[in-house]
């Protein structure tokens, strides 16, 4: 194929939005494990904790004690703390980490029922807090959930998409996560979002987040290389879900994205072996089967 990248980034969202959905406590020691095995792996980008409330997110009640272990100074990982409000930055200070990542539903059914307030709402509470970070010299990423469709509002228009990203580019976001909340997309659409999104942010980083609900993911991941995208959120095993979002499955795989990648020739410095590594170490506490096909042969299974 003509004009895909020669190489791309994939951000691992495993220990954060992979495991967020788990109902099983995992132990803080594995957490730190796993996210220690996939820096080992090769990634640079990753997604290591949340500070939300562990009363709505209980497998996320460790998130500080996941930071201190894992974050260091002079780490040259990026190393993504989730943030969803003014108590989560507070927190988020506390720590060595210079990346937060924030989140806002495009469709206001979504986030009402997510976190009891409208898009606009989120977006006006959240404005202060980017700027402030922002000021101190931190990374931001904002990730923008149901970008294509809403499992309440079905369709989601790309228009309102394309608004709310704009409404975050004027903040200084750094980084826009576009995700696929509930799989629904296809990659027309996909195409089209990403098509457009990245016409009108050329120089912004624009990442895919795509989920496997419907055994798209790759075919979406496919469709936004097509439109110049060369950034991607995956989950080691695909990890998730979306505690919010009923009938959410997991991330697209990243063993099944790397895998994909390369036999298209596309770098993505990402050590296959010590990825499935790392799997093997987080999948014994997990309350359901890894979802990958590349990790699943690799093991005969």
């Amino acid at each position: 194929m003509n004009n895909l990248p020669r190489s791309v980034t994939i951000i691992e969202v495993g220990p954060r939005d992979g495991l967020q959905n788990e109902k099983g406590f995992v132990p803080t020691e594995r957490k730190v494990a796993f996210i220690l095995a996939l820096k080992r792996a090769g990634f640079r980008e990753m997604e290591v904790t949340s500070f939300v409330s562990p009363k709505w997110v209980p497998q996320m009640k460790d998130a500080g004690e996941v930071a201190e272990a894992v974050i260091s100074e002079g780490d040259p990982v990026r190393n993504l703390i989730l943030v969803p409000n003014r108590k989560g930055v507070e927190r988020f200070r506390k720590t060595k980490a210079k990346a937060a990542a924030f989140f806002v539903g495009v469709s206001d059914t979504f986030n009402q029922k997510n976190i009891n307030r409208t898009t606009e709402e989120s977006l006006h509470e959240l404005a202060p807090l980017i700027k402030d970070l922002k000021a101190e010299g931190c990374f931001i990423r904002v990730c923008l959930s149901t970008a294509f469709y809403c499992p309440f509002e079905g369709r989601v228009p790309e228009e309102k998409t394309v608004r709310l990203a704009e409404a975050f580019a004027a903040l200084g976001a750094d980084e826009l996560s576009v995700a696929d909340t509930i799989g629904m997309a296809s990659p027309d659409e996909s195409y089209s979002l990403f098509k457009k999104l990245k016409e009108r942010f050329p120089d912004l980083l624009l990442t895919a987040h795509f989920h496997d609900t419907r055994k798209m993911g790759l075919a979406n991941i496919l469709a936004a290389l097509q439109a110049g995208i060369d950034r991607f959120d995956a989950s080691a095993g695909g990890l998730g879900g979306c505690p919010f979002a009923p009938g959410a499955s997991g991330n697209v795989a990243t063993e099944d994205v790397v895998y994909m990648l390369e036999r298209m020739g596309i770098r993505t410095n990402i050590d296959r072996e010590k990825l499935a590594e790392a799997v093997d170490g987080i999948a014994p506490f997990l309350c359901r089967p890894v979802e990958s096909a590349d990790y699943r042969l690799r093991k005969g299974g």
